[in-house]
């Protein structure tokens, strides 16, 4: 599926051009253009970047804001999942890893975890299986006896040009992975969530850690009580 993409991209990609500088809206320096070029095989792996994403927010402090709460973390293994993961740990909560196969992504996020002083239980498995949905909060529930926050992250993405290149089981994976995987665990969590997570962005050129305060925002019950349903854009600002 990726490799017919692939050869789709390269007779229609359109001319380099020289990028714009990134925004620098953080609170630390980020990479601005050019970066280096990489491509990687779906799911990929982080560590095999040469260029790695930044999600530790050095500059953010945690308060206790989630403390003593338990988290699913679905795509936990790397990028905006895992800054949430570590956001998280650093509020007071354990979290549970799930992510399809980068076992060294997810054994990276589960250390990161532990050093903030929290417990990390990793899972793989694939989320389009109600089955695997199911087992994954039981395992929350008997290693952690509770679970409090549920973040639909994990996502299957592989652009299309036009509608004519997306084919059929294209369409069928990304809709099973996506609506179908959120579906099922939030299903099979929703008798004993207190709280969960809906966070969309309208654009990923953020770095992991510009995003994640967000879902800590909406995850804590000193800050976002009162607030259901609302989807909070992180957009960097309109062009």
């Amino acid at each position: 599926m990726q490799a017919r993409i692939d050869r789709i991209d390269a007779r229609t990609a359109p001319p380099d051009t020289d990028a714009e500088s990134a925004m620098q809206a953080g609170a630390r320096p980020y990479p601005v253009p050019p970066l280096p070029r990489q491509h990687l095989s779906k799911p990929g792996s982080e560590a095999a970047l040469r260029l790695a994403p930044l999600y530790d927010a050095p500059h953010y402090r945690g308060s206790e804001k989630l403390k003593h709460h338990v988290a699913i973390v679905t795509g936990g293994d790397s990028g905006i999942g895992r800054s949430v993961a570590v956001l998280f740990a650093r509020e007071g909560a354990d979290v549970v890893v799930v992510y399809l196969a980068e076992h060294a992504d997810a054994q990276a996020t589960a250390q990161a975890v532990e050093a903030e002083g929290r417990r990390c239980e990793l899972i793989a498995g694939d989320l389009s299986s109600a089955a695997f949905c199911r087992r994954v909060v039981r395992r929350t529930m008997a290693r952690f006896g509770r679970l409090d926050t549920l973040v639909n992250n994990a996502a299957f993405q592989l652009h299309a040009r036009t509608l004519d290149d997306l084919t059929p089981a294209h369409f069928e994976r990304t809709v099973k992975t996506n609506l179908y995987g959120m579906y099922y665990l939030t299903r099979a969590a929703s008798p004993m969530t207190e709280g969960a997570i809906h966070a969309w962005t309208r654009t990923l050129a953020a770095q992991p850690e510009e995003i994640s305060p967000a879902y800590v925002f909406l995850a804590s019950p000193q800050t976002a009580s009162y607030i259901t349903g609302e989807i909070l854009p992180i957009i960097g600002g309109y062009d």
